[in-house]
């Protein structure tokens, strides 16, 4: 099984765009957003292209293969018009045996972990940086933002398959890679 996932859209459109053409060159069975979709936050600026409306119009059209967790700048309005569900705070995935917990990472992170098992892998957005981090608790992994990234980092988004995990830029270059 192949899942993309990508965190932190904030109603970019132009970003939104983005993801959608990495969607269809990377033809995973999944794809997995780690929350922030549509509202770009109080402390955030306006992302490129702030169009919510035409985020989860895009959003909604391959919304059979989206799995959605709940970012903090994610409402129960935003759910009204998402037709996939994305309230979940998170959620669990056993692919090839490797369990992952993902989240978006404003409730759940390394610093505040989840009951999880040390040889399950911590996946989350929320910070804008991506990481593959391995520590005593198990390993942690971060995409990065695909609208918003920090820390002079590049846009990011990741791809899962056959026990690998690939931090890649929008344009597909590797970033960072983990094999199981």
């Amino acid at each position: 099984m192949k899942i993309l996932f990508a965190s932190d859209l904030h109603g970019s459109f132009y970003y939104c765009k983005k993801l959608k053409e990495i969607f269809e060159r990377e033809n995973p069975d999944k794809l997995v957003l780690l929350g922030d979709i549509l509202y770009h936050g109080p402390r955030n600026p306006l992302p490129e292209e702030y169009a919510p409306k035409e985020v989860f119009e895009m959003l909604n059209s391959i919304k059979d293969r989206i799995l959605c967790v709940r970012g903090n700048c994610d409402s129960e309005v935003d759910q009204m018009v998402l037709e996939f569900p994305m309230m979940a705070d998170y959620m669990m995935l056993n692919i090839d045996g490797i369990n992952m917990f993902l989240t978006h990472g404003h409730l759940y992170n390394k610093e505040n972990m989840p009951n999880i098992e040390k040889d399950d892998i911590l996946i989350h957005g929320h910070t804008h940086v991506n990481i593959i981090d391995k520590f005593d608790k198990g390993i942690y992994i971060n995409p990065g933002s695909i609208s918003m990234p920090k820390e002079n980092q590049e846009n990011s988004y990741m791809v899962y398959e056959n026990r690998k995990f690939i931090i890649k830029n929008i344009d597909g270059k590797e970033l960072k890679v983990l094999e199981l």
